[in-house]
């Protein structure tokens, strides 16, 4: 049970759905209430949303680990269990089996909101992390994007199922109001920008530190590629951009002292400490932890929700 939890890094997964509450609870459901809205899809249907997403992320983790063998054998050896404490046939079918339920649930909830395109996002989604293991991955800076992309997706999948519900039931009032729900867009997809930014980070960060088994096996990664030193200066790019964009988006939208030393001590901070890190890096294990910095970032990134849930209650 354990080295299947590992598999699909449940880690992850938990993120995952503490995002995807977080944004229905602490953003679009305050919002809603300030304009004496209501959440229209329910919260049994919520849950298999989550679930549908889960179910698909594992997946996708599976057949990753699945056609990665080979590299992480060099590159991280005490990780790798396909193979080893899985048989790749057992991969293979656990890969299907949480497929099918993440394809079955995302197609019921799509049903259920009158909109049966949308179960096609999940089809999209599975056959994108299908081709991402077998070949984006190996290619220049596509298969970082497609992280980023897939990581950015998550929290704008809350609205993406209940704004259809929230128009079939407000779009009349909305319309002689003149009015519509550019707001809930606005704050999702800022925490949707953040975790585009981050993830693309990491996952450069992760290409340099797996350096060694990408070039054995002839992978086309942006270090391979463009090489160590350059490859950090992308992502020192990167960095400065999300800093830029939080202090942007501080002084536009926001200008509130919680806000700011939230913004502060647990993301600018840490990102410039992140900065400092890319740049001294020298080793494997430099850049190892470079990559779980990131990753504790984006979880501030995450519960910052909770503090904006307190100033939406407050100003709205």
């Amino acid at each position: 049970m354990i080295n299947l939890l590992r598999l699909i890094r449940y880690k992850n997964l938990l993120i995952i759905i503490l995002t995807q509450y977080l944004m229905r609870w602490s953003i679009i459901k305050p919002i809603l209430e300030a304009y004496e809205f209501k959440l229209q899809f329910s919260e049994l249907n919520f849950f298999f949303l989550v679930m549908a997403t889960v179910f698909i992320t594992a997946a996708g983790y599976v057949i990753n680990d699945y056609f990665d063998t080979k590299t992480d054998m060099v590159n991280r050896p005490e990780t790798v269990i396909v193979g080893k404490l899985m048989k790749r046939r057992s991969a293979i079918l656990l890969h299907v089996f949480l497929n099918t339920i993440g394809i079955g649930l995302g197609a019921y909830i799509s049903l259920y909101i009158g909109m049966p395109v949308l179960a096609l996002v999940f089809v999209f989604i599975t056959g994108l992390l299908w081709f991402y293991s077998t070949t984006y991955k190996r290619q220049f800076l596509i298969g970082n994007v497609i992280v980023a992309l897939l990581t950015a997706i998550v929290p704008l999948m809350v609205i993406l199922f209940e704004i259809p519900l929230l128009n079939e039931e407000y779009g009349l009032l909305l319309k002689e109001l003149k009015s519509d729900f550019t707001l809930l867009i606005l704050w999702v997809g800022a925490f949707a920008l953040f975790a585009f930014l981050l993830t693309l980070i990491r996952e450069i960060i992760k290409d340099v530190e797996d350096y060694e088994g990408d070039s054995a096996y002839g992978r086309q990664t942006l270090p391979i590629v463009l090489g160590v030193l350059n490859s950090k200066i992308v992502i020192i790019t990167f960095l400065l951009t999300t800093l830029f964009s939080i202090v942007y988006i501080y002084f536009r939208f926001l200008n509130d002292i919680i806000t700011l030393a939230y913004f502060t001590l647990f993301l600018i901070f840490p990102l410039l400490l992140l900065l400092y890190k890319i740049i001294v890096a020298e080793n494997k294990k430099d850049y190892h932890k470079a990559s779980n910095l990131s990753k504790i970032i984006m979880l501030a990134g995450i519960f910052y929700a909770l503090i904006a849930n307190y100033i939406i209650i407050q100003n709205f």
